[in-house]
C-alpha cells in the first residue's frame, strides 16, 4: 500500500457508552406532541424494546428562539423522561433546520442554484455551508447544547446535522464563490499550477487574476470539466468543515462520540470515505427504492457501502422505515416481515444498531405519509406487532455486537471518479457508473459473496476479487496499485469506460485505459458506443465449457488494441466484428480482465464463473434468493440468512444453533422457510 493512502475507517476505537447491546430505536420528536403523550411514548418505547433515541434533530426554533437567546426547558423534560425510563440518548446538533430568524437577518446567507435561484425557508436543508454567518450560529448552538448536556448520563452519542448533502449541496452564492477562490488558493498556490490542472489553454480560459475565477455556474455551453470536478470536491470540503467545526465545539465540552447520518449510496456529493476518518462512529440512514422489486439488493449494496467506509468496524443504522416513505413517486408499502428482512439484513453486513425514522408518526408536515415505529394506526396495527416482534428478537442477538464480517470480493466505489463521469459531453448518455456498479454487485449478490467496496489505492492485497465496474477517473497511483494487485496474484476485473482520464479529468497519456496496459494486457484505440436501442453479440470462449456461448451486449463497444491479452470473447457484430470484446491477461501470477461491453446480470453469469474460477472463490451453494452473511466473533460464527423467495436449504457443515427460535442443527443444513430470517451460531 502506497505510504501516501490515508486509513479506512475511523480513528476512534470505542462505543456508545454505557451500551452493552444491539442499539433499538429511532428519531423522537416530541416537539410536534402535546407533553401527556410523552408518558406514553416512553411506556410504549420499553413495551418495543426501544434503548435509543435521536432527538432534537429539528429543534432549533425551539432551543434559539431569537438569535443567543436559548430556551432548553423542553429539552430538559424530555431527556429526563426518557433518562427515567432506561432509554439512552442520540442528541442531535439542529443545523439542518436554521430558524425564521435565521433567513430574515441573514437573507445573503441563502443556498444559490447553478442557476442563479436563491433557495428560501420553508422546507428542510441547510443554508450555504460556506456562510460565516452560518458557521457561527451553528457552532454557537452546538456549543450550548455541549455545555449543558455533555455530561449528562443518558447521553450515548452526538448527531451532528442531518444527511450532509441532502436535499442540497452545491451552493453558487457570493459566499461560496468567496470560499471557492480561497479554497483553490490551497490546492494550487499559484495561477499558473491552476492553469495547468485546468487545461484553461482550451476555449481561451486562462486566467491572469484570481478574481476573475468564478464558480461554475450554468453557461452557454459545457464548463469546463476539471472546473466543475474541483468544485465537487470544494464542496465536499465546505460540507466537511461544516461538521468538523461543530465536532470540535462539541468536544471542549463532552468525550460522548460523535458522528452525523450518511447516506451512503443515495448522497453522492460527500466522499464518505474520506469523512469516516471524521467521525467517531459511521452511521447510515438507508431507505428502499420503492419502484426496486428486489430492493434488498440496494439495500446489501448500501450496507455493505457503510461498513466499509467504516473500515470493517460496526456502524449504525441511524435511519430506516417500518413501511412506506413519501417522497418517492410511488410509495410501496413493506409486505409481513419485509421490515424484519430488512433489519437483520442491515445487523448482517455489520450494522449493530438498528432505527426508524420516525417512532411517532407526524400528523403534519411534510412527512405525515411516511411510516413510522408507532403508525396513525396504533398500536393494533400489523406494522406495531412487527415492531414489538423485532425489538424482541435483537433483545436475543445482543451477542453478535462487535463482531466483524468479512469479505473475500472488493467493488471499487470512488466518489471522484464518480463526479468526474457525470460531467457534460460523455461519449454516450447510457453509460451509468451506477448501473454498472448495481450490475456487477447483484450478480456478485446472486453468487453468494460478500463484498466490501473499496478505492482504487487502498490495499487490496486481502481480496481474491476486485472488480472495477466504473473506474473512468484512474490516478497513476490507482492504476499503479491494480498493477501490483494483479502481480501479486490478484485476479481483476475491468469494464468499459475505466482508466479513461487522470485526477484533472485529463486523459492519460498514451489513450484510453493506458494505465492498466500492464495489468489488462490491452488498451483501447476508439470507443464504439451503440445507439439507443442497438445490441450486439459477443462469441465468448470461456474456460468453463462455454466455447462458442453467445451473449448480447448494449450500450458500448470498444476497437480494442492487444498487449499481451488472450481474447475469450469476440465481437460477432455491432460496430467491430471480429474484434476482441473479452479479455484476459496473466501478469505476475496474476490475472486481468476486461470486459469492453454491457453485460446485463443474467449474462454477467457465464462471464463470472471464469472470473471466479480464477480468483478460487468457490461456488456458495446457496439458492439465488437466500441472503447469507457471517459476522465473525472470538470463538464463534454466526450465520444470518435471509429468504427473499421460496422455501430454501441453507447448506450447513456443522452443528448450529438459532439464536431466534432456540432450534439446534447437528448440520447437513436446515431449511428456511419463504420470507423467513434465521440467525444462526455456529462455534469453533
Amino acid at each position: 500500500m502506497p505510504a501516501s493512502t490515508p486509513p479506512v475507517g475511523p480513528a476512534f476505537t470505542g462505543w456508545l457508552p454505557g451500551v452493552d447491546s444491539l442499539c433499538y430505536g429511532g428519531d423522537y420528536n416530541p416537539e410536534q406532541w402535546p407533553e401527556e403523550v410523552w408518558e406514553e411514548d416512553a411506556r410504549l418505547m420499553r413495551e418495543a424494546g426501544v434503548n435509543l433515541v435521536s432527538i432534537g434533530i429539528f429543534s432549533w426554533a425551539l432551543l434559539e428562539p431569537r438569535e443567543g437567546e436559548f430556551d432548553f426547558t423542553f429539552l430538559d423534560r424530555v431527556i429526563e423522561l426518557l433518562h427515567a425510563n432506561g432509554i439512552r440518548v442520540d442528541l442531535g446538533t439542529p443545523t439542518a433546520a436554521p430558524p425564521a430568524w435565521f433567513y430574515a437577518t441573514y437573507p445573503e446567507a441563502r443556498v444559490v442554484t447553478r442557476d442563479g435561484v436563491p433557495l428560501g425557508p420553508g422546507s428542510r436543508g441547510m443554508v450555504s455551508p460556506s456562510s460565516p454567518e452560518y458557521r457561527r450560529a451553528s457552532v454557537r448552538i452546538a456549543t450550548e447544547l455541549a455545555k449543558r448536556y455533555g455530561r449528562h448520563p443518558a447521553l450515548a452519542l452526538w448527531h451532528v446535522h442531518n444527511e450532509y448533502g441532502a436535499p442540497v449541496a452545491d451552493d453558487y452564492s457570493v459566499h461560496a464563490r468567496r470560499a471557492w477562490r480561497e479554497w483553490l488558493q490551497g490546492r494550487y498556490g499559484t495561477l499558473d499550477a491552476l492553469n495547468a490542472a485546468w487545461g484553461t489553454a482550451f476555449w481561451g480560459q486562462v486566467y491572469g487574476d484570481w478574481e476573475h475565477v468564478q464558480v461554475p455556474a450554468a453557461s452557454a455551453s459545457a464548463v469546463n470539466p476539471a472546473q466543475r470536478l474541483d468544485f465537487a470536491r470544494f464542496t465536499d470540503s465546505a460540507l466537511l468543515a461544516c461538521f468538523t467545526a461543530e465536532r470540535d465545539a462539541i468536544r471542549e465540552h463532552s468525550d460522548v462520540p460523535v458522528t452525523t447520518n450518511f447516506m451512503a449510496t443515495e448522497c453522492l456529493s460527500t466522499d464518505l470515505f474520506r469523512w469516516a476518518r471524521e467521525v467517531d462512529i459511521v452511521a447510515n440512514d438507508h431507505y428502499l427504492t420503492a419502484a426496486d422489486p428486489r430492493g434488498e439488493v440496494g439495500l446489501a449494496l448500501a450496507a455493505d457501502l457503510t461498513r466499509s467506509v467504516a473500515g470493517g468496524k460496526p456502524w449504525l443504522l441511524l435511519e430506516h422505515s417500518t413501511s412506506a416513505v413519501n417522497w418517492q413517486p410511488r410509495n410501496v408499502a413493506k409486505r409481513p416481515g419485509e421490515m424484519a428482512r430488512n433489519s437483520l439484513s442491515h445487523l448482517g453486513r455489520g450494522a449493530d444498531s438498528i432505527m426508524f425514522f420516525q417512532w411517532r408518526a407526524s400528523r403534519s408536515g411534510a412527512e405525515k405519509f411516511h411510516s413510522a415505529m408507532l403508525p396513525h394506526a396504533g398500536t393494533g396495527s400489523r406494522v406495531w406487532r412487527e415492531v414489538v416482534e423485532l425489538g424482541q428478537h435483537l433483545g436475543k442477538l445482543g451477542e453478535l455486537r462487535g463482531t466483524r464480517v468479512r469479505a473475500d470480493v472488493a467493488l471499487l466505489w470512488d466518489y471522484e471518479s464518480f463526479w468526474a463521469q457525470d460531467l457534460d459531453w460523455r461519449p454516450s448518455e447510457a453509460v451509468s457508473h451506477r448501473e454498472r456498479v448495481n450490475a456487477f454487485y447483484d450478480r456478485l449478490w446472486r453468487d453468494g459473496h460478500t463484498v466490501d467496496l473499496a478505492r482504487p489505492e487502498q490495499d487490496l492485497s486481502g481480496y481474491q476479487l476486485v472488480v472495477a465496474p466504473a473506474s473512468y477517473l484512474l490516478t497513476a497511483d490507482g492504476a499503479a496499485n491494480l498493477t501490483r494487485y494483479v502481480e501479486g496474484g490478484g485476479t481483476l476485473l475491468v469494464s468499459y469506460f475505466s482508466g479513461i482520464v487522470d485526477e484533472h479529468d485529463a486523459v492519460h497519456p498514451g489513450g484510453f485505459l493506458a494505465p492498466l496496459r500492464d495489468a489488462l494486457g490491452v488498451t483501447v484505440e476508439e470507443f464504439l458506443p451503440l445507439r439507443a436501442g442497438e445490441s450486439l453479440t459477443v462469441r465468448y470462449d470461456g474456460g468453463r465449457g462455454r466455447a462458442g456461448a453467445e451473449l448480447t451486449g448494449t450500450v458500448w463497444a470498444d476497437d480494442l488494441t492487444l498487449a499481451g491479452a488472450q481474447v475469450v470473447g469476440t465481437y460477432a457484430d455491432g460496430p467491430k466484428p471480429g474484434g476482441a470484446a473479452v479479455t484476459r491477461h496473466r501478469h505476475g501470477t496474476g490475472t486481468g480482465w476486461y470486459v469492453s461491453t454491457n453485460f446485463d446480470v443474467e449474462t454477467l453469469s457465464a462471464l463470472m464463473a471464469d472470473v471466479y474460477a480464477d480468483a478460487g472463490l468457490p461456488s456458495s451453494g446457496v439458492p439465488e434468493d437466500l441472503e447469507v452473511i457471517r459476522r465473525h466473533g472470538d470463538d464463534a460464527e454466526y450465520v444470518i440468512a435471509i429468504n427473499h423467495g421460496e422455501d430454501a436449504k441453507l447448506p450447513l457443515d456443522g452443528p448450529a444453533t438459532d439464536l431466534l427460535t432456540g432450534d439446534e442443527t447437528s448440520g447437513g443444513g436446515m431449511v428456511v422457510p419463504a420470507g423467513a430470517v434465521r440467525v444462526l451460531r455456529r462455534h469453533g
